[in-house]
């Protein structure tokens, strides 16, 4: 019987002998080894091995045909080779399925480095894209500060235009208040260059009414709002005129009748003047001072409690001073309804307000003609009611519209007065 086994690396245990089969890495000479097996006079066969052309082991086994006799188990072994082999064939089937797996990480890496290189140039494409659009966010950016102060310009423009709009619709309307007064004003516009620069403000102006009573005597007999220009300045102004009490013609340089405008003001408001020439109003000091200094002038002054009893004040002679003199007050030539309260203690006194740092002017909050500090003040707070008191107040004096011969008490304050100036020298005229 004749046995032959193919495979390499292989070793055999055979009755205690070693066998060393053949290795790949030998020589590539066909060498063939043979063996004799025996167990005791019993010859029982031989085997051989060689290695083939191929590097692969052969291993050949001749086994004697005995009837009685029985060689020992010496190819008992064979199973065990059989086992190698088939362990032998597995690990090369792993390390082919290793040698796969390798590959296939290998395939997988080169894939991994692949998606590296493409998201490596997206994210350089972004990076230029977004360094593109960072540099055209600030051009736009640049682009809205240049637009932003084209607007700013342009509205200063909108602006000075608006302004220059609204005198020239003042002059119209004092204009269309007053037919026969020819007032041409010119103010410098910021857009005409310096040759092209006309005189600036007034340039001509004549035949314009001085006050209420040029305005009576030019045929005016209603009551209300008209553009005077006092002869000492050049300035239109707006007055309020009172064409009705005792034959009109006067001009209103103050009213209180409803507590709407607040008096506690500074020097440069008393200054310009401040309120509402159809309700309360101070007209102002400088106007004061142009319209009373141009003639002889005469102030009335009408008084009114919360019951609705009336009374007046007249003065024949009525001025006040400029500003560098503190507009001191000339008055004098009392007559009327009501006993003095103002031209036997005021006159000669300059006018003051509360941030001028006069005491008097910050206890009764207002701007007057004060000394320590009034007999009548009719720039104080109004007190609805006409009562008040320094406790309930809690006031350092006296402070309201006061009048004090009126109830002779500092604490009563009147509902309603108003302050008026005409030439001395006027006489109405009946209606045409």
């Amino acid at each position: 019987m004749r046995l032959s086994v193919v495979g390499c690396p292989a070793l055999l245990a055979v009755w205690g002998v070693w066998l060393v089969v053949g290795d790949n890495g030998t020589d590539s000479r066909e060498v063939t080894d043979t063996y004799r097996i025996s167990s005791g006079l019993m010859q029982c066969g031989e085997y051989s091995n060689e290695v083939m052309p191929n590097g692969q082991c052969r291993l050949m086994a001749t086994l004697p045909q005995l009837e009685e006799q029985r060689c020992p188990d010496m190819f008992r072994c064979t199973d065990e080779v059989s086992y190698w082999l088939h362990e032998n064939e597995e690990r090369k089937q792993q390390m082919q399925d290793l040698k796969e797996t390798i590959s296939e990480l290998q395939e997988e890496l080169r894939s991994h480095r692949h998606r590296i290189k493409v998201l490596e140039l997206q994210t350089a494409e972004k990076n230029n894209l977004n360094q593109s659009l960072e540099q055209r966010f600030r051009a736009l950016q640049q682009i809205y500060e240049d637009a932003n102060t084209q607007l700013h310009i342009h509205g200063s423009l909108i602006y000075d235009m608006q302004t220059q709009l609204r005198n020239l619709s003042s002059t119209v309307e004092r204009v269309r208040r007053n037919p026969g007064c020819m007032i041409n004003i010119v103010r410098t516009s910021p857009l005409i260059s310096a040759q092209e620069t006309l005189h600036p403000e007034v340039q001509h102006i004549r035949n314009c009414p001085i006050d209420c009573a040029s305005l009576y005597y030019n045929g005016v007999r209603r009551s209300g709002v008209f553009t005077i220009v006092p002869s000492l300045g050049s300035t239109p102004v707006d007055v309020y005129c009172d064409m009705e009490t005792d034959g009109g013609g006067w001009t209103m340089i103050q009213r209180r009748q409803d507590g709407k405008v607040n008096f506690n003001r500074k020097w440069a408001e008393y200054r310009d003047g401040f309120g509402d020439l159809h309700g309360e109003f101070w007209l102002g000091n400088d106007h004061i001072h142009e319209i009373s200094n141009q003639g002889e002038y005469t102030l009335r002054i009408d008084l009114e409690d919360w019951n609705g009893k009336h009374k007046h004040a007249l003065y024949e002679s009525f001025r006040i001073e400029n500003e560098e003199n503190h507009y001191r007050l000339h008055v004098s030539g009392f007559s009327g309804t009501v006993e003095d309260s103002f031209s036997w203690y005021h006159d000669k006194h300059s006018f003051s307000t509360p941030d001028t740092g006069d005491i008097c002017a910050e206890i009764s909050h207002g701007g007057w003609w004060y000394h320590q500090c009034f007999y009548a003040h009719l720039n104080g707070v109004y007190y609805k009611g006409g009562r008040y008191s320094a406790k309930g107040k809690n006031l350092l004096g006296p402070d309201g519209i006061v009048w004090y011969s009126w109830k002779d008490s500092d604490y009563y304050s009147l509902k309603k007065v108003s302050m008026m100036i005409r030439p001395r020298t006027y006489r109405p005229r009946p209606s045409p």
